[in-house]
C-alpha cells in the first residue's frame, strides 16, 4: 500500500478534550485466582492501570500470545484495559477495535456494568515500525493514556496477528501525523472512532466465509478427482513381481495397476514419483506386520481403491493417551517451530505423527487417497507438512479399545479436504495439528476417545459429520484457535458432544443429544446459532470469563439442566431483542418472544421443564417482578445465564417434527395472553 497523507477527522480536535470513559467507581475489588493477586481500592479516584497480565484479555488466541512471546522483534500490539463498575476483573481488550465493537452490543453494558476507569497503550514518541507482516514494533514498551487525551490512527498498513487492521493511540497528533505519513491512514479523535464502521466477525461475514470454504473445498475435491485418470503405466505382475517394482518401472503421471487379489510386501512400500496406485477390483496390499505398509513422498500421487491392512503396531504410549502428557523426547522430525515451547511440536510430532500407520504421505502435496479401506492396530493414515491432500470414501477399521490404537487419520501441519468417510474405533477419529484451514465433512466418527480433535487449528470447517460413542469428547477445538466453523454436526452418546476453545468461532445447526454435556463453551467472540441441544444430563456448561459470545436461536430441549456455569459474571443469551427456545420458558407473547426473561440457571426457571407445578410459581408477581429487575440492572446475578427475550417457537421445527416432538410448549400468540402448556401425549 502506498502511504497517503492523513486525513485529520473534523472532530478530532474537540474529541481529545472530551471523553465517555469518566464514572468512578466505589469500593474495592478483588482480582485473584487465574489471572494473580491484586487490589485495587476505587475509594473516590480513579484508579491507575495495572500490568496487562493481570487482566482477563481478550482479542487474541493462545497461539498468537505464544509466538508474539517468542518473537526476537520487538512486538507492541495496541491494548486496552477496562475497569467496570459490575465486573471483577479488569477486561484487557488486544486492540482498541475490540473494545469498540464490544460496547456496542446492547447487552455489554447489562454484563459489566459501566466503564468506570479505561487506558489505550500509547505510541507518543516511540517511533514505532512495523514487522513484514504489519505487527506494531518498538525498541521501548509504549504508557497509558486515557483513550479520550489520544488521537487514533486507522486504515494504515499496521496488522493484528489475526490480519485485520490495527488502530494505533498516540497521545500526541503530530507523532500520530508522522505514523500515518509513514504507514498510511487517518487520524481520528475518540468520540468519532466510537462512531466508525468497526465490525468483527459480524454473523453474515462468518456465514459468507462458511459458504466460501465450501466451494473452495469442493473446487480442490475436483481437482485432486482428475489424479483418477492417468493412463495405465504399468501393473504388478507384469512389470515385476511386487508393488514397488511396478511403481519403479512406471512413468511419472500415469497409473499403477493392482490386480485384484492379495499383495504382500515386506517393507514399506515408496511412492517416490507422481503415479496413481490404483486397485482393480477387490484388490488387497498386506504389509508383514512390523510397519508402515505404504509411504508417499512424491506430491500429485494418489492411492485409489486398494486395500491396506498388515500394519504394525507402533502406537502412542498410556501417558500420552490418558494424560495427555507430551514430553520431550528424541523427535524424529525438525518443524523450525518455537512457538511457545521450543518444543512443543517436535513432542506431539513424537508422539502423534510417527509409529505405524497404513499410509504416510510425507512432505507431498496435492495427493489424493480415495476408496478405500484400511484395517490397522495403529494408525491409518498421517500426513506430514502436505497441505491439499483429499481423503474421500475410506474406511478405517481400528483397535475397539482406543488406549491400544491411534489416530483414524493425522493432518500435521497438512490442511486438505476429509470427506465422506468412516472413521471406527483407535484413539481419534480425526487429529489436526496447525493444520489451518482443513475442511472435515460429511464423516462418519464412532468409538474413538475423540471423534474430532483440532489442535492449533484455525481457519476450520467442520461440518456435516456423524458423531457418535465416543469416550470423552465428539468435536474437541482446543489450544486458542481462530475462525473456526463447526457447522451441521450430529454428535450423540459421548460424555461431552462438543468442546469449542479459542476466538471468533462459528457454532451453528449442530444437534448435541444423549450426552453426559451437549455444549462447552470455551470459546469467546464466538456465535452460537441454530443448535438443537437435547436429550443430555447438562445442555451447555459456560467456561470463558468473559461473557463475550453471542448466543442465540438455539432449541435447549429435555435436558436434565439446560444450562451450567463453572464462573463468570452474568451471561446474556439474546441479540436483536430475541434469543433461545427453551423447553419451560412461559409467560406472554408477541407472537415470536416471550415477554418475561428465563434464566436456565436460576433454581425456578431451570426447574419449570421438569417439575409440575413450577410453571404456576414462575407466573407469580413476585418472581416475575424480580426476574425484570434482575434482567435489567446491570452486572446482577453472577455466574448465570439470562436470556431477556426467549423464542415462543423452536427454531428447528424440522427436528422437532422428526423425532416426534411437534407439539411445544407455550404456543406462540400475538394477542397478548398467557398461553397454556400444552405437550405431546
Amino acid at each position: 500500500m502506498t502511504p497517503t497523507r492523513p486525513v485529520d477527522d473534523a472532530d478530532a480536535n474537540r474529541d481529545r478534550g472530551s471523553g465517555t470513559v469518566l464514572a468512578v467507581a466505589v469500593g474495592v475489588v478483588v482480582l485473584g485466582g487465574s489471572i494473580g493477586l491484586f487490589v485495587v481500592d476505587f475509594g473516590s479516584a480513579t484508579p491507575e492501570p495495572v500490568d496487562f497480565d493481570e487482566t482477563v484479555s481478550v482479542g487474541l488466541t493462545l497461539e498468537d500470545e505464544l509466538r508474539l512471546g517468542d518473537e526476537s522483534e520487538d512486538i507492541e500490539l495496541p491494548r486496552m484495559e477496562v475497569f467496570y463498575s459490575q465486573y471483577p476483573y479488569v477486561v484487557g481488550y488486544y486492540g482498541v477495535d475490540s473494545f469498540v465493537a464490544a460496547q456496542r452490543e446492547p447487552t455489554h453494558e447489562r454484563q459489566f456494568g459501566f466503564p468506570a476507569a479505561a487506558y489505550v497503550t500509547d505510541y507518543a514518541d516511540l517511533d514505532p515500525g512495523l514487522t513484514d507482516d504489519g505487527l506494531p514494533r518498538s525498541d521501548h514498551d509504549p504508557g497509558w493514556i486515557a483513550p479520550e487525551s489520544a488521537v487514533y490512527v486507522v486504515d494504515s498498513d499496521a496488522r493484528m496477528p489475526s490480519g485485520r487492521t490495527a488502530i494505533l493511540p498516540f497521545g500526541d497528533r503530530d507523532d500520530a501525523r508522522a505514523f500515518a505519513d509513514e504507514h498510511g491512514g487517518r487520524i481520528l479523535g475518540w468520540d468519532a472512532l466510537l462512531e466508525a464502521d468497526i465490525e468483527l466477525d459480524d454473523a453474515d461475514t462468518v456465514r459468507d466465509r462458511v459458504r466460501t470454504q465450501r466451494v473452495e473445498a469442493d473446487r480442490v475435491v475436483e481437482s485432486r478427482s482428475a489424479l483418477r485418470d492417468r493412463p495405465v503405466g504399468a501393473v504388478v505382475g507384469e512389470n515385476g513381481t511386487t508393488v514397488q517394482d511396478a511403481i519403479e518401472a512406471a512413468s511419472p503421471n500415469t497409473t499403477v495397476l493392482v490386480p485384484e487379489g492379495i499383495h504382500e510386501v515386506e517393507e514399506p512400500v515408496e511412492i517416490d514419483r507422481p503415479v496413481t496406485l490404483r486397485g482393480e477390483g477387490d484388490a488387497n496390499i498386506v504389509g508383514d506386520g512390523n510397519s508402515t505398509v505404504l509411504v508417499v513422498r512424491a506430491s500429485r500421487s494418489a492411492i485409489v481403491g486398494v486395500d491396506v491392512s498388515g500394519v504394525g503396531n507402533g502406537t502412542p504410549d498410556a501417558a500420552v493417551v490418558d494424560d495427555h502428557s507430551h514430553r520431550l523426547g528424541d523427535a524424529s522430525h525438525d518443524s523450525g517451530d518455537t512457538v511457545g515451547d521450543d518444543y512443543w511440536d517436535e513432542d506431539v510430532e513424537e508422539d502423534y505423527a510417527t509409529g505405524d500407520t497404513a499410509i504416510a504421505v510425507e512432505t507431498a502435496q496435492d495427493v489424493l487417497i480415495a476408496d478405500l479401506s484400511i484395517d490397522t492396530d495403529a494408525a491409518g493414515v498421517i500426513l506430514y507438512d502436505s497441505p491439499g491432500v483429499v481423503v474421500r470414501n475410506i474406511a478405517v477399521v481400528g483397535r475397539e479399545n482406543y488406549r491400544e490404537g491411534h489416530m483414524g487419520l493425522v493432518a500435521m501441519r497438512s490442511p486438505g479436504v476429509v470427506e465422506h468417510s468412516t472413521f471406527l474405533g483407535g484413539l481419534d477419529g480425526v487429529y489436526t495439528h496447525r493444520a489451518h484451514g482443513i475442511v472435515i465433512r460429511n464423516n462418519e466418527i464412532r468409538g474413538n476417545r475423540m471423534g474430532v480433535h483440532l489442535m492449533f487449528t484455525s481457519d476450520s470447517l467442520v461440518s456435516g459429520n456423524v458423531v457418535s460413542g465416543q469416550e470423552f469428547t465428539g468435536i474437541h477445538v482446543m489450544t486458542g484457535p481462530q475462525r473456526n466453523a463447526v457447522v451441521g454436526n450430529r454428535i450423540s452418546d459421548t460424555e461431552t458432544a462438543l468442546i469449542v476453545g479459542g476466538s471468533n468461532s462459528y457454532i451453528a445447526d449442530n444437534v448435541l443429544t444423549e450426552s453426559y454435556l451437549g455444549l462447552r463453551i470455551d470459546a469467546t467472540a464466538s456465535i452460537i446459532e441454530g443448535n438443537v441441544i437435547a436429550d443430555n444430563r447438562d445442555g451447555a456448561e459456560t467456561w470463558a470469563q468473559l461473557p463475550t459470545n453471542r448466543v442465540t436461536h438455539n432449541d435447549f430441549v429435555d435436558n436434565e439442566r439446560h444450562v451450567a456455569v463453572s464462573s463468570g459474571r452474568l451471561r446474556v443469551w439474546s441479540h436483536d431483542g430475541e434469543g433461545n427456545y427453551w423447553e419451560g420458558a412461559v409467560g406472554s407473547t408477541d407472537g415470536t418472544v416471550i415477554q418475561r426473561p428465563y434464566t436456565p440457571t436460576d433454581p425456578v426457571d431451570g426447574r419449570l421443564h421438569r417439575v409440575d407445578g413450577a410453571g404456576t410459581l414462575a407466573r407469580a408477581p413476585a418472581i416475575d417482578a424480580l426476574a425484570g429487575f434482575q434482567g435489567a440492572v446491570p452486572g446482577m446475578r453472577a455466574d448465570e445465564v439470562i436470556d431477556t427475550a426467549p423464542l415462543c417457537a423452536p427454531v428447528n421445527a424440522e427436528w422437532f417434527e422428526r423425532t416426534g416432538r411437534g407439539d411445544t410448549e407455550p404456543i406462540c400468540r400475538s394477542d397478548g395472553r398467557l398461553d397454556e402448556l400444552e405437550t405431546r401425549a
